[in-house]
């Protein structure tokens, strides 16, 4: 048999190729022949030619997403979802092979009388998050017949932007959201927000609400705290929080390497005017670290009160870093700059005529002058003594008190994996970089990547207790947890709380305490083992692969233990 597979994830592209390569193996054991065509032009596969498609006997299409299908018109075809096919491939082939049926325009579902949505998905890191709430999303929309379009705005920017065109014609904008994003398009359309976690554990749940409980753009900001609440999810301040982080980590990246990469050339050579190691240090040092607070502080002014609370917020965060108060200090002058251009907006009033001067001079005059008294005179001093002290204990702790520091770390990261706990202790610890505090960095960033890299352990040590599809996520969470991507150990978490939680905080722990007490300091706040390939990004490298190994151990070799098996089918063979 000739079969065609045709893969097309928007938002997934490991989940478009991971869906190739399974679904090619599977098919070459019933002893077909296959061509491959996935939709990423940075995968593999390629365009499939008029003749390969007029050889195959059908064709199987596995898509999150919108996919033109007109050139397979008259072939026998069936479409199916990632989850779907993944489950068992072999068998799934079987039954699509009986149940494909020949293509035609009229094949595809009618327009009229279907639900429509258009979604945003954003996280404060925009690396995991973000991708995988649209993913999920994708997925449970094809399930149950919605048309969804989802525009994530991610690490690398936004992709899948959604045009005027669509967000007019759907029923209901859903906002998947930890960070607050630009809502002014979605103007008289009806809005449902909630978090990406929701929207990752509960995609169907999320898309009903998202349908029937969306209220116009106005209301919604109003209720959303309410909704946040009930759900679960964290708003107001710690929402305006992520936001400024999420601004806030690509100078801490950028800063953090330049500064390793100029001690490549020795750890003081940056002191030696002239020097290629001395620009590297006036870029990252003297540049990108000056500008993480007054970036930090205001795109949290920014989150509370848009674009007016910009120029406050980032004035305040300059004052707390020239007065000391590092990024406590940005945090309270955000808050500080946001709230109160909020309030200016909301209470002072001006005749119709001035009204247009409001945001672009009496807004940014008044809260700036505000915000910059309120650093000078009343935060910038006491917050700049609590860093100061802080600072100095971290610098000055025992191996006791620096190993209950890094469990706790390393344990937090472990909890919700890019939840409100995991995001808190990352926050903590980026924070502390302005500082020129690297340890808690190295213990944070060692203990997020165990859960993951345990679950891939622990798939390949009780082999017989997984099913094949919980044996190839652990494949895929194996890489997403080198890359640091703790999101990676979800799907086992939602599936089995109860042990793969404790089980992953023990690992969590031992690692950030080994990390601590090895005296490990990272210069970068991303990127997982990848930041090993530049020199001195991080001190006693192979010390710090070793805490990462036994933690990822201790996890799967412990949840390898506890798992229950999965309750296999009971099948009667013909003898």
């Amino acid at each position: 048999m000739n079969l065609l597979i045709v893969t097309a994830c928007p938002n997934g592209q490991v989940t478009s190729v991971l869906c190739s390569r399974l679904l090619q193996a599977a098919a070459e054991r019933l002893g077909w022949q296959t061509r491959v065509e996935v939709h990423d032009a940075r995968a593999i596969g390629s365009p499939l030619s008029e003749a390969q498609i007029a050889a195959a006997d059908w064709v199987l299409v596995v898509k999150t997403g919108e996919l033109p299908l007109a050139r397979f018109a008259g072939k026998r075809l069936f479409q199916a979802s990632p989850a779907e096919a993944l489950a068992d491939p072999q068998r799934f082939l079987r039954d699509a092979a009986e149940r494909a049926q020949p293509y035609g325009e009229s094949s595809e579902p009618a327009a009229n009388g279907r639900r429509r949505l258009v979604a945003v998905t954003a996280c404060p890191t925009g690396v995991a998050h973000t991708f995988m709430a649209a993913e999920a999303l994708q997925q449970a929309a094809l399930r149950m017949g919605i048309d969804l379009q989802v525009e994530t705005r991610g690490s690398v920017g936004a992709r899948n932007l959604l045009d005027d065109a669509a967000i007019a014609a759907a029923d209901a904008v859903l906002l998947a959201t930890d960070i607050e994003v630009d809502t002014s398009r979605f103007a008289g359309k009806k809005v449902y927000r909630c978090g990406t976690g929701v929207a990752l554990k509960q995609p169907q749940q999320t898309l009903e609400r998202a349908l029937s409980e969306a209220r116009p753009l106005s209301e919604a900001a109003s209720t959303e705290g309410k909704a946040a609440a009930s759900s679960g999810e964290k708003s107001g301040p710690y929402k305006h929080l992520l936001t400024g982080v999420s601004y806030m980590l690509p100078m801490v990246v950028a800063g953090g390497l330049l500064i390793a990469l100029s001690f490549v050339f020795g750890i003081e050579a940056f002191k030696e005017e002239g020097t290629f190691a001395a620009a590297l240090m006036q870029i990252g040092g003297d540049a990108a670290f000056k500008l993480m607070v007054p970036v930090l502080a205001g795109y949290i002014a920014y989150s509370i009160a848009d674009r007016p609370g910009l120029a406050p917020g980032m004035i305040g965060g300059l004052l707390a870093s020239s007065l000391g108060a590092g990024f406590i200090g940005g945090i309270a002058a955000g808050f500080i700059a946001g709230y109160t251009a909020k309030a200016i907006a909301r209470w002072v009033r001006l005749p119709d005529s001035l009204e247009a001067l409001k945001p672009i001079l009496i807004i940014p005059l008044l809260a700036s002058l505000i915000t910059g008294l309120a650093m000078i005179y009343i935060v910038g001093s006491p917050v700049a003594d609590v860093l100061q002290s802080l600072t100095q204990f971290l610098d000055s702790m025992g191996s006791t008190n620096a190993i209950l520091l890094g469990a706790l770390l390393g344990g937090m990261m472990c909890v919700d994996l890019g939840g409100p706990i995991n995001k808190a202790a990352y926050a903590f610890s980026v924070g502390l970089l302005a500082s020129s505090s690297y340890a808690p960095m190295a213990a944070t960033m060692a203990g997020g990547m165990v859960p993951p890299i345990a679950m891939a352990i622990a798939t390949v040590l009780a082999r017989r207790k997984f099913a094949q599809s919980e044996r190839q996520a652990g494949k895929a969470a194996g890489v997403l947890g080198l890359c640091f991507i703790s999101e990676g150990a979800i799907p086992f978490a939602a599936k089995d709380p109860l042990r793969v939680i404790p089980a992953s905080i023990a690992g969590g722990a031992l690692t950030g305490a080994l990390s601590m007490y090895f005296g490990c300091k990272l210069m970068a706040p991303h990127g997982g083992l990848f930041v090993l390939l530049i020199p001195n990004a991080i001190n006693h490298a192979l010390l710090y692969l070793l805490a990462i190994v036994a933690g990822s151990l201790l996890t799967g070799v412990l949840y390898a233990l506890i798992k229950q098996p999965e309750a296999q089918p009971m099948t009667v063979e013909a003898r």
